[in-house]
């Protein structure tokens, strides 16, 4: 939510103050509800929580701190900013005391509620982080079981997070394909760290234009732009002590390059159209789904901002290097589809399950999620998955698949030697990809580090 965006209910028995309150806070690009008593505030607040409350203590019928007392009740993070002609430290204090989070005196400039409202606003979104934080951090063991497998792939990937979650490294980079798992990872990092109880916070580079993106990361000043109605905190501000993960470091823009490698080497960064050096706490979990090195040769990415990076890795396996933690995968996010939509399906038969281990799942494990979500929308009735639940292409792969394996794992009578195979395949895919490993990589459906491993061990390199 943005600060001018926030919903404001003002609530006064003066029509004029009412008026010229609500006309300010318009202009200024709220969206305001008014009300003369505390009745009908009350009835607003039933209908829809606003932002922020700013109530006038003296009310026909409820007064303004019973009407404080009631709206609380009814929304317990709804900020209230309260306004009287009337002050003394006893109303400002009971005020205070009963929830409000500032109270002003009437008559007021504009500039004063301008003032107060921010500060307001900013507190609300302050209590709100917190709480979501909290909720968050309940939930921890589960991010990190969520990092689901018994496979040799992912049993190195979960130790490798566990080192790292317990060192000083603040720097890790994360590779893999779209839907591999890689935000899973950066959250068991995270949560098995020392920072668990500070926040964990996440952008995707890609997603946002550039001076929204360093806004989001780094802040601005208030004036700093056009909309810049009010001081912003950035990501590394805001996540003080903890994580911040930026997904898809790939696409950042040149300017956020250099900002970010300033922050990495200094531990400094300014806000958008500020000055003052601010200093900042933070683990930086980069992820990325291209080949940042091929981006570097490009010119598309800074060098020094990838060594910089590219200190500690983490390479994400595709689903297709791991299937046999399919069925296990499935089971997860069938007892997960259970628990959320409160069915008791309890699993999926041999025939539907060969087809989920057929299947080449170009979306990794997030295609997979989504697969059994959708049957579980689509057949409310079913106590297991079966390959009719299944989409198309999922129920057309298996016999095109198993048709290619008997073609291609066709063992000869004399025998063969499995790593002259190996070797003759890597070859091949070399000489097709023109010596680029990444390509070949992909032609082999392996990573590059395993292609990279394999030559060294067959002596290709």
């Amino acid at each position: 939510m943005t600060t001018t965006s926030a919903r404001i209910l003002v609530v006064d028995d003066e029509k004029l103050i009412r008026w010229s309150v609500s006309e300010r806070l318009q202009r200024s690009g709220y969206d305001v509800i008014a009300a003369e008593s505390g009745e009908e505030a009350l009835q607003n607040l039933a209908a829809q929580a606003p932002d922020l409350l700013l109530l006038d203590v003296r009310l026909p019928g409820i007064d303004g701190l019973a009407t404080l007392q009631r709206a609380l009740e009814m929304h317990p993070d709804v900020a209230v900013l309260m306004m009287s002609a009337h002050s003394t430290v006893d109303i400002a204090v009971e005020a205070m005391k009963h929830g409000a989070i500032d109270f002003l005196v009437k008559p007021f400039p504009f500039q004063v509620l301008d003032a107060a409202v921010e500060r307001a606003l900013a507190t609300a979104r302050t209590r709100r982080q917190i709480q979501a934080l909290t909720t968050e951090r309940r939930g921890a063991p589960k991010a990190a079981a969520a990092l689901v497998g018994r496979s040799a792939a992912i049993e190195q990937v979960r130790t490798m997070a566990a080192r790292l979650a317990g060192s000083d490294a603040t720097t890790l980079l994360i590779e893999g394909e779209s839907g591999s798992g890689k935000e899973v990872v950066a959250r068991a990092v995270h949560f098995g760290s020392a920072r668990a109880e500070r926040p964990f916070l996440q952008v995707n580079c890609a997603a946002l234009p550039e001076h929204l993106l360093e806004s989001e990361l780094f802040g601005h000043e208030r004036g700093s732009f056009t909309d810049a109605h009010a001081l912003k905190r950035g990501l590394f501000e805001s996540a003080e002590g903890g994580t911040v993960m930026l997904d898809e470091i790939g696409d950042l823009h040149p300017g956020g390059q250099a900002k970010l490698l300033r922050l990495l080497e200094n531990k400094a960064f300014r806000r958008v159209g500020g000055v003052a050096e601010l200093r900042a706490d933070v683990r930086v979990l980069a992820a990325t789904n291209v080949n940042l090195e091929e981006r570097v040769a490009e010119g598309r990415f800074r060098a020094d901002l990838f060594f910089r990076l590219n200190v500690v890795r983490i390479i994400v396996p595709a689903l297709r290097e791991h299937p046999d933690d399919i069925p296990l995968l499935a089971a997860h996010f069938i007892a997960r589809f259970n628990q959320e939509m409160k069915r008791q399906v309890k699993g999926v038969n041999a025939a539907a399950l060969e087809m989920l281990q057929a299947y080449r799942w170009p979306g990794n494990i997030r295609e997979l999620r989504n697969v059994v979500e959708r049957a579980f929308i689509l057949h409310s009735g079913a106590e297991e998955l079966r390959p009719e639940h299944l989409p198309p292409e999922l129920r057309g792969a298996a016999p095109a698949q198993r048709r290619h394996e008997k073609h291609a794992s066709g063992v000869p009578a004399e025998g063969l030697v499995l790593e002259d195979v190996e070797k003759k395949l890597i070859r091949e895919a070399l000489e097709r990809a023109s010596g680029n490993q990444s390509k070949a990589a992909r032609l082999l459906g392996i990573s590059r580090d395993t292609l990279r491993y394999r030559l060294k061990k067959h002596d290709l390199g």
